[in-house]
């Protein structure tokens, strides 16, 4: 992840319904959650819930899959290994691969 690309994801999650979906997809896990599920948990209209799932798709931390006719949503762990490893590129004295475990650690493969 680059600079604007890093600036996109902390954009998106500067939102306070963002955030909430974000680390609602990451509890979710594996089995991620379709727009209607989020929206019901978080008391999110469809069309604002769309809106706030559009944006973080575009900035790289949720993916989305098809079934059917509805679309399941998951929190794109590449995405947040990305961010963390940007934000972590020049910790300990400029060795990011010393904190490359803890980067893994904390962005499962859920």
């Amino acid at each position: 992840m680059d600079k604007d690309e890093t600036l996109t994801a902390f954009a998106a999650l500067s939102q306070s319904t963002r955030l909430d979906v974000f680390r609602l997809l990451i509890k979710a896990g594996g089995a991620g959650m379709s727009a209607g599920e989020i929206g019901e948990t978080l008391n999110v209209r469809q069309n604002t819930m769309s809106a706030n799932l559009a944006i973080l798709l575009r900035a790289g931390l949720i993916r989305k899959t098809r079934e059917g006719r509805s679309i399941r949503y998951f929190a794109d762990m590449n995405g947040l290994r990305g961010l963390l490893a940007f934000l972590m590129q020049d910790c300990c004295g400029g060795r990011p691969d010393l904190c490359q475990p803890v980067i893994q650690e904390l962005a499962c493969d859920c």
